[in-house]
């Protein structure tokens, strides 16, 4: 009877073995956030695709079809079996040396999807590889996000790889709204304004820069969403951007009557190749992890590590030389002083004014930048041969080394990424041996795997000499500074410098649009700090004494809401003195213990867009919020008692008295005013807010002793 009820069993699984396999059922696997609000199933379809879905509160947002595609015409993704698959939870806690957290909680869910490659169906014996390649996609689910990659291990019949294209595509609802970075090529800085529009209009013609921030209108059945795409642990590989599919990807690939768009990834080409390569090398092939952030709520994206966990944990033992600070830097400005007796420029003289100032006020750190020309000699954007370890005649550097030591300031220098790169092994030690504290290298517009290679070198040799690294002219964050915690700042943004040139100017909208949409990648290098707050009708770009869009306040307010961890004051020293908001600047911190969105209203018509946000340094609490339009308020104090991790153990008391030193805006028509008050609140308290158009609050929480 037992023979008889397993020889039952066996026929019955032989039979339902046989059935046609639906995407997501038999053949898929799916992993859940710990908190089980996010899912994400991969399968492969009856046509041997792998395809992802992800379900945010039970409601699809997202997906993705997977391809690969070699200059040896091995294509992966077209008719692939899934051989195995490996699932694990994995919780860490760890610590963060520079960040907007100083700890961080990775726990997630992995699968490891092994997969092989077969003939396609029409192969023929001869035309079929001998020996089907073997793949893996790994998938890792978060509370806030999903995070895949591809890996295809060295074998047999592939031990070399050219890439030719990542054929990944992503799908969304088609009623998702997109804020979306328009680019007209891979050689890029990423400085253009965002577009608000629906992810429709994004058509094959299309270059659209990460992150891109989604917003998926929610129903009587189903919840709001907000996706934001970007990728994390970019190494030895191609950046990515997303473009629309044209008229033969569609045929192709897209299903009919589908609810979703499709987006397709495109990669930065190697440069100078004739084949459009993306990436080459040998053994492991493995990519960058493809991140969908997810949240209920804006403000949670701009509250998550995510990109951090999905990097390798730091390499530089102790951190402890990393200061994060804030600098001078010249160049915003001119090299235009009031009130010296000097002839301004670049000079000894000049610097020295800078390091005076600097000294005076607390301030750590002095740039040598350029006019015209750098500091080392030659144009801005070098046309021959440049020497990075010798100043210009004008500049007595020795003297400069030693007058700065003498305030206790210390200098740091910008110089072209040409100009480095072939004297980096020589110019790095020499630095470490002036007490420079660090570098910005500017210009490197550009993220194909040749320059992604140079990020990470510039990165380690600074390291080693103990060099802080900021990067201007750059593509936007992956995580690196997980890796490398000497690296401080990317731009990878248009920037405050377009006050100088831009027509239109810097408006407070698109300040907020990079609060909102490129500070969801990492640390935001952006020129910050100006006195000279104008009006829209009044506003004109100039390259000396530039004004800026907005008001003081909303300046103010910068130093909090924006993760930048070596913020300039790009003003002139006579522009601060004795002007109300200076103390706010210079004793703001540069690196976080604790950060929390408190308003995330990234559209909200009539009133605008609002962002305010409360970050951490030990147990006093700062809050910088910043709009575009008019918006009044009553902010909720109630997140100083929810701390239980402050060095101060009596903030969790609701009756603990804050002094709390506010910075407000006066009328938007007179933006250089700011209305400084102080007053004694609790955590059970709301602040009553009046922002004006263009403005912000800034505030210093301290708590006060029993």
């Amino acid at each position: 009877m037992q023979r008889m009820h397993s020889l039952f069993i066996v026929l019955f699984l032989l039979v339902f073995l046989a059935q046609p396999v639906p995407a997501f059922s038999q053949r898929s696997s799916t992993a859940q956030s710990p908190d089980r609000k996010i899912a994400a199933s991969l399968a492969v379809d009856a046509q041997g695709r792998p395809l992802l879905r992800v379900q945010f509160q039970d409601r699809h947002v997202a997906g993705a079809h997977f391809g690969l595609r070699f200059a040896d015409g091995v294509v992966l993704g077209q008719n692939s079996q899934i051989t195995g698959v490996l699932a694990n939870k994995h919780s860490e806690d760890y610590t963060i040396p520079v960040g907007k957290t100083s700890r961080a909680r990775d726990e997630h869910q992995e699968l490891v999807v092994d997969l092989q490659e077969l003939p396609p169906a029409d192969a023929t014996r001869e035309n079929s590889k001998t020996t089907p390649l073997r793949w893996q996609i790994a998938i890792r689910v978060f509370n806030d996000g999903v995070a895949f990659r591809y890996v295809v291990p060295r074998q047999k019949g592939f031990q070399k790889f050219v890439l030719l294209d990542e054929e990944t595509s992503f799908t969304f609802p088609r009623n998702a709204t997109g804020w979306i970075l328009p680019l007209d090529s891979y050689t890029t800085s990423y400085e253009k304004h965002y577009l608000v529009q629906p992810l429709t209009t994004i058509t094959a013609k299309n270059l659209v820069g990460l992150p891109l921030l989604m917003h998926l209108p929610g129903s009587t059945t189903q919840p709001h969403a907000w996706v934001a795409m970007t990728e994390a642990n970019l190494h030895d590989y191609a950046g990515m951007y997303l473009a629309g599919m044209n008229d033969e990807e569609k045929s192709n690939t897209t299903e009919k009557g589908s609810p979703d768009l499709r987006l397709q990834s495109k990669l930065s080409p190697l440069p100078q190749r004739e084949d459009q390569a993306k990436v080459i090398g040998t053994g492991t092939f493995a990519s960058p992890w493809r991140v969908l952030m997810i949240a209920a709520d804006p403000g949670k994206l701009l509250e998550s590590n995510i990109i951090f966990h999905l990097n390798p944990p730091s390499k530089i033992a102790d951190p402890g030389w990393i200061k994060p600070g804030k600098t001078t830097f010249p160049w915003w400005n001119g090299y235009v002083l009031e009130g010296v007796d000097f002839k301004a420029g670049l000079n000894t003289a000049t610097h020295k004014h800078y390091i005076d100032f600097c000294a005076q006020q607390g301030i750590p750190y002095h740039s040598l930048d350029g006019t015209d020309t750098a500091w080392y000699g030659g144009p801005i954007v070098p046309t021959g041969p440049t020497d990075v370890t010798k100043s210009v005649p004008e500049i007595d550097l020795p003297e400069l080394l030693r007058y700065a030591q003498e305030k206790g300031v210390r200098l740091r220098l910008w110089m072209h990424w040409r100009a480095l790169k072939p004297q980096i092994d020589i110019a790095l030690p020499l630095y470490e041996k002036w007490g420079i504290e660090g570098i910005m290298v500017d210009f490197m517009d550009r993220d194909d795997q040749e320059m992604v290679a140079f990020y990470h070198e510039m990165a380690e040799k600074c390291a080693k000499h103990h060099l802080t690294l900021t990067l201007h002219g750059a593509y936007k964050p992956t995580g690196l500074e997980r890796t490398w915690p000497n690296v401080l700042n990317y731009e990878g943004a248009l920037n405050q410098e377009y006050d100088k040139w831009e027509p239109e100017g810097v408006t407070p909208r698109h300040n907020l649009d990079i609060a909102f949409v490129r500070m969801l990648a990492g640390p935001l290098d952006y020129h910050q700090g100006a006195m000279r707050q104008t009006t829209a009708s009044e506003f004109k770009p100039q390259n000396e004494h530039p004004r800026v869009l907005g008001t003081r306040a909303h300046q103010l307010a910068m130093f909090v809401v924006f993760q930048d961890h070596l913020p300039m004051l790009v003003d002139f020293p006579a522009a601060y003195r004795d002007q109300p908001g200076l103390k706010f600047l210079v004793d703001v911190p540069t690196t976080w213990d604790e950060t929390r969105v408190l308003r995330a209203d990234v559209t909200a018509p009539p009133t605008g867009q609002l962002l305010i946000i409360a970050r951490r340094k030990g147990a006093d609490w700062y809050i910088g919020g910043m709009c575009d339009q008019p918006v009044e308020l009553e902010l909720p104090l109630d997140f100083l008692a929810a701390n239980s991790e402050a060095e101060n153990s009596a903030v969790t008391n609701r009756t603990q008295l804050y002094t709390a030193d506010l910075y407000t805006d006066v009328t938007a028509e007179q933006p250089t005013e700011v209305q400084v008050t102080q007053t004694t609140v609790t955590p059970a308290e709301k602040l009553n807010l009046k922002l004006v158009a263009g403005g912000g609050v800034a505030a210093k929480l301290t708590p006060q002793k029993p």
